[in-house]
């Protein structure tokens, strides 16, 4: 057989490319034609086979639920948190440590706010009884939980010897020292308005916060103030009047993970702490119960060291040690002694 010419040759390519691309393609188009048909007929499998078909409802709320897990909000500011907080300050140009060169500077950085004191705000509050109040022909209560103005202008932050940010330093670190979880229960030796309780409140669950208070202008603020302004009614804290060391309003059958008095047994006579130690020592969780008592223990010390550690023992308690804490917002520290109930 003779072999094609060189001229023949090319014209001989020249027609077989476009013809082996219109065979391609031809191919291609059956397979996308007849490949749907060959397929099984359950909407599950034909699902999987189009990759264009979006996910289903039950795909997408499986995904959600098992990669968005909250986690729970941190006891203690970190130094990241600081980190962020210096920039933010230095980015605005704001005084480093938040104080100006006198009291009349400090006003002066208002900018146009209408600086009143708390008495200035009182008599204001007494003289309209309100703000926005209605008139004298609807002067009714037309609200619901009816606040003292001392309690309103705050008075009772400054009642108690150091600044009202003191109390999340206490918060902090008692979380912190026992380990606290929001499904534990707390009790607190003297409440007052609650400035550490408010925190407290805030992380353990409802009804988890236990507090015997004595004084009754503090129970005001706490209940009738405090509570509602920070809108933690729901918590459902038990908070109670009472003083000798009673306790007796909380339940017997209530088990304790953190009880502690913060700056309270300096007030209160030896004996009578011993009394409430002795009532407590039985509704502290043992091994992973903390009692912690703030300042300084002479209670116990005033008794001298064996004879303190022996009516502990007595009572099933033992001293764990002493720990200090400083604050985060202002130059202070606070002392705290730690003691456990070892076992049942």
């Amino acid at each position: 057989m003779a072999l094609p010419s060189t001229a023949s040759a090319a014209r001989l390519r020249l027609l077989t490319v476009p013809a082996l691309l219109l065979l391609l393609s031809s191919a291609a188009l059956l397979v996308f034609l007849v490949l749907p048909s060959l397929s099984p007929s359950s909407s599950a499998t034909s699902g999987h086979l189009c990759a264009c078909s979006p996910p289903s409802t039950h795909t997408t709320t499986t995904v959600t639920t098992t990669t968005t897990t909250a986690s729970p909000a941190p006891v203690t500011t970190s130094p990241a948190d600081v980190a962020w907080l210096k920039a933010q300050l230095a980015a605005n140009s704001l005084l480093a440590d938040g104080a100006a060169a006198s009291h009349d500077a400090w006003h002066r950085l208002r900018k146009g706010i209408n600086p009143r004191t708390r008495e200035q705000q009182l008599f204001d509050i007494n003289r309209h009884h309100g703000i926005s109040h209605y008139p004298d022909e609807e002067a009714s209560n037309h609200t619901a939980l009816p606040c003292p103005g001392e309690l309103l202008v705050e008075e009772h932050h400054s009642n108690y010897g150091e600044p009202w940010a003191g109390g999340r330093d206490v918060f902090e670190f008692l979380a912190n020292a026992s380990a606290l979880t929001p499904t534990e229960q707390v009790l607190e030796i003297g409440c007052g308005t609650l400035r550490v309780g408010l925190h407290f409140i805030r992380y353990l669950e409802a009804g988890r916060f236990h507090c015997l208070e004595r004084d009754e202008l503090s129970l005001m603020a706490a209940l009738r103030y405090e509570l509602p302004a920070q809108g933690l009614l729901y918590k459902r804290p038990m908070i109670v009047k009472g003083e000798d060391m009673d306790f007796s309003k909380f339940g017997d059958t209530v088990m304790y993970d953190l009880i502690y008095a913060s700056a309270v047994f300096l007030h209160i006579p030896d004996k009578l702490v011993w009394t409430g130690l002795e009532r407590l020592a039985g509704k502290l969780r043992p091994q992973r119960g903390r009692i912690f008592v703030s300042h300084n223990i002479k209670f116990c010390s005033r008794l001298g060291g064996d004879e303190c550690t022996r009516r502990l023992a007595k009572l099933g308690l033992e001293y764990v040690g002493k720990h200090t804490h400083d604050s985060l917002l202002f130059n202070h520290y606070e002392i705290w002694f730690e003691f456990r109930r070892p076992k049942v």
